[in-house]
């Protein structure tokens, strides 16, 4: 089973098409299968004034505010069909988060496989609503929301129209970046039993570990920021992966996929050529002569397993030997 990675670009293009253009051609090059963006207007999406988090007062400083911050950021809507039409040259597929209803119905006409629900989005029940009735492959994020939480938004968009086949979830810790202690990586196991749904890791700590490691616990899809450079100015570069390294964490996913394997448990054919070898099998222990019994005394296992298997030692036992045995003969 392939993984789906998403190259998260997010906000780090700071609204330079140039740079959303570098971001995307990273992307592609590090593996990834999506290159994902965000689609907000700042006046349907924030009040002005609305305070920075904490990670972003550190990330971008303390005389701004949400609003500020936000529209500085904002993708101008001429710049998506050309962003589009790049992703597509470069063999990546481009997908983005619609944070408001104006922006979900922009994003609409593009007909993107995805839509992707942010953390922030999960109680917003007139997007779900929006969403939902456009029957369309979605994946929610979960960061801050708890069990009730996710099975309301659930409950609404398949209400509206999406079937239940059609939805993915994120387990997220919503954090930039996020401390190791705080990732509960095990929740993915409990999501997709709670919910019987595909489950996948949007992961905001630093490094590849939590994200390879989230794929033996059966998370299916990979979410990462990608950044051209942690020393950017903006809200998530810091805590951000930069080219290299997120090629890195595509080449271990894949192996960690290598590895998994199919879950059966049956013998290699690497395996099935060994098994005569170290294997034992049942062997004379000492000279045992025409008619003689067979006995712990002079029967014992020894390898190769080309002989009567050792799981018969006891049928063998006090039965007479048929033939002259040298020490070491298989019997």
């Amino acid at each position: 089973m392939k993984t789906i990675i998403i190259a998260e670009a997010g906000v780090n293009h700071n609204g330079n098409i140039n740079l959303a253009k570098k971001l995307i051609l990273a992307a592609a090059n590090s593996g990834a299968d999506y290159v994902k963006f965000q689609t907000y207007e700042t006046d349907n999406m924030i009040i002005p004034n609305t305070k920075l988090t904490g990670y972003q007062k550190k990330n971008i400083g303390k005389n701004k505010n949400q609003y500020q911050m936000l529209k500085k950021y904002q993708l101008k809507k001429s710049f998506y069909k050309i962003l589009i039409q790049y992703a597509k040259k470069k063999r990546i597929g481009f997908i983005s988060s619609p944070f408001d209803i104006e922006s979900l119905k922009f994003l609409k006409k593009f007909n993107l496989n995805f839509i992707k629900i942010p953390s922030g989005e999960i109680n917003n029940f007139p997007l779900l609503k929006e969403i939902g009735k456009l029957s369309k492959k979605i994946i929610l994020s979960t960061g801050m929301a708890s069990i009730s939480e996710i099975n309301e938004a659930l409950k609404i968009l398949k209400k509206f129209g999406t079937k239940k086949e059609k939805i993915s979830l994120l387990h997220c810790h919503s954090e930039y970046p996020s401390n190791p202690e705080s990732l509960n990586l095990r929740a993915i196991v409990t999501l997709r039993k709670k919910f019987n749904l595909k489950v996948g890791y949007s992961d905001h700590s630093l490094g590849i570990e939590a994200s390879v490691i989230s794929i033996s616990l059966g998370a299916e899809i990979i979410e990462k920021h990608l950044t051209l450079s942690n020393k950017m100015k903006g809200p998530d570069h810091k805590a951000s992966m930069e080219p290299e390294m997120f090629s890195q964490m595509v080449i271990a996913i894949r192996k960690a996929e290598t590895m998994l394997g199919t879950g059966k448990k049956i013998p290699t054919n690497v395996e099935i050529k060994n098994k005569q070898l170290v294997r034992k099998s049942i062997v004379a222990k000492t000279k045992i002569k025409k008619g003689e019994k067979f006995s712990e005394g002079n029967i014992t296992t020894k390898r190769p397993g080309t002989g009567i298997s050792p799981m018969l030692f006891k049928k063998i036992l006090n039965t007479k030997a048929k033939k002259n045995y040298q020490e070491n003969d298989l019997i």
